[in-house]
């Protein structure tokens, strides 16, 4: 039955509309020996996070299905995938619950009719505060009533034809690899045997399975920007042209070639503390915080498709206003690099943040660490870009950042290859001044 479930507007004339709410369950029950799986320590560590993607796709000439085709496809290919992604038709037992109960339960999947066109909508994205409203019931949230889903979708018809599909991951499930994997998965059953797509073979799940977690001994790392001012974000381009200047800028005064997500990530930085030294009055020691996957960085290899949040941290002080040079700041990246490759199992990681977070913790500065650290998190090189289920590659994509929170950053590569998108989330008096750097407006496009 077609529910009118709420309105959620954009700017003046952008209204959504809610049409319709259903629970997508597996194609194939989950047989009773998986019914129960463990996180892990680290998933556990993360605590009540989200990952909110938004996949853009015009309406092709060239595309044959009509919305209600798209629809279809869609649910039917989700439910053939939770077969294999057992645990995200599952449910929390409980917000403490150190396992989820793969009871099928299934995935909620709404539908939105919008009154604007999707360029249109694009054009909004890079100051879009209402970003939030594409997805699901609230799970964009850390504090979402209906936080013990795990996944949920929401595909938005917009009246040109093309689509926004929103779908968001609990973190605990595991990490941008995870979801990136997940919804490549998804498409190819979509794809799979298709006229066009008859070689599309899904890449199934890797699960690690590991012992039950006491959730005492697992206290939440994301924590440090708690009772902090609503914070707004922003979008910014990156075009490779202006990295490889900025790369080239860096080099000359180190000798040493970084890489772009490298470059980029210590100018962002830079900036940040900049902004916040400026609203301040006076520098502040501050603290950057950079997730890593690893899966490929132990000795015993794991495939991309392996699932849970396999990673660990870097972490990069600046105690002193000289430690922000990009420079310094690459360098030191560089230097925590290396450190991991002495990373030898995903427990020694787990056991490496948690020691990270104890210094953290016992800090004499906790205050000042509240305010001034910051994390920026890389998804350049995973393929969120090619997910494709029958009706091309997206036009665009987004993550609605305020679910990571304030003082952060998510790096993504542009659709068309060309650089790389940074979304930004900062106190709106430090995004005031962020915005109008000039060095960091030198390379960047602001509105693209």
């Amino acid at each position: 039955m077609v529910m009118i479930e709420k309105l959620l507007r954009f700017g003046r004339r952008q209204l959504h509309t809610i049409i319709s709410r259903d629970i997508i369950k597996p194609a194939n029950p989950t047989p009773s020996h998986l019914q129960t799986y463990n996180l892990s320590e680290l998933d556990l560590l993360i605590g009540k996070l989200y990952l909110p993607m938004l996949l853009l796709y015009p309406n092709k000439d060239s595309c044959s299905l009509t919305a209600q085709d798209k629809t279809r496809v869609l649910k039917n290919s989700l439910s053939q995938s939770l077969t294999k992604y057992y645990p995200f038709a599952g449910r929390l037992p409980t917000l403490k619950t150190p396992y989820v109960d793969c009871n099928d339960k299934g995935v909620v999947f709404l539908e939105a009719r919008s009154e604007a066109n999707l360029e249109e909508f694009q054009l909004s994205l890079a100051q879009d505060e209402n970003l939030d409203n594409l997805f699901p019931d609230d799970m964009v949230c850390n504090n979402s009533p209906h936080s013990t889903n795990l996944v949920g979708i929401q595909l938005n018809h917009f009246a040109c034809g093309g689509v926004g599909l929103a779908v968001s991951m609990a973190h605990l499930l595991g990490d941008g690899c995870t979801f990136g994997s997940f919804l490549n998965h998804w498409a190819s059953v979509a794809r799979y045997g298709s006229a066009d797509h008859k070689e599309v073979l899904p890449l199934n799940p890797y699960f690690i399975h590991v012992p039950r977690t006491d959730p005492s001994e697992a206290p939440v790392l994301n924590q440090q920007n708690a009772g902090l001012s609503t914070p707004v974000t922003r979008k910014f381009f990156f075009p490779n042209s202006k990295l490889i200047d900025l790369k080239k800028l860096v080099t000359s005064a180190t000798n040493d070639i970084p890489t772009r997500v490298e470059v980029l990530t210590s100018l962002l930085y830079k900036t940040t503390v900049a902004a916040a030294t400026t609203n301040s009055g006076c520098f502040k020691p501050s603290y950057l915080m950079i997730p890593v996957n690893i899966r490929k960085r132990l000795p015993e290899k794991l495939p991309q498709t392996a699932v849970g949040n396999i990673g660990s941290v870097m972490l990069v002080p600046t105690r002193h206003e000289s430690e922000t040079f990009l420079s310094e700041l690459v360098g030191e990246i560089k230097k925590q690099k290396l450190q991991l490759e002495g990373i030898q199992s995903v427990q020694q990681a787990t056991d490496n943040i948690k020691l990270l977070q104890s210094r953290l913790v016992s800090d004499q500065e906790l205050e000042t660490l509240a305010k001034r650290s910051y994390t920026c998190s890389s998804l350049c090189g995973y393929p969120f870009n090619k997910v494709d289920f029958g009706w091309g590659k997206p036009m665009a994509t987004a993550i609605a950042i305020r679910s990571v929170g304030q003082n952060s950053i998510v790096l993504m590569d542009t659709a068309d290859g060309d650089g790389i998108q940074a979304h930004v989330c900062l106190e709106r008096k430090d995004m005031e001044i962020f915005q109008n750097d000039k060095e960091l407006l030198s390379f960047c496009q602001i509105n693209r």
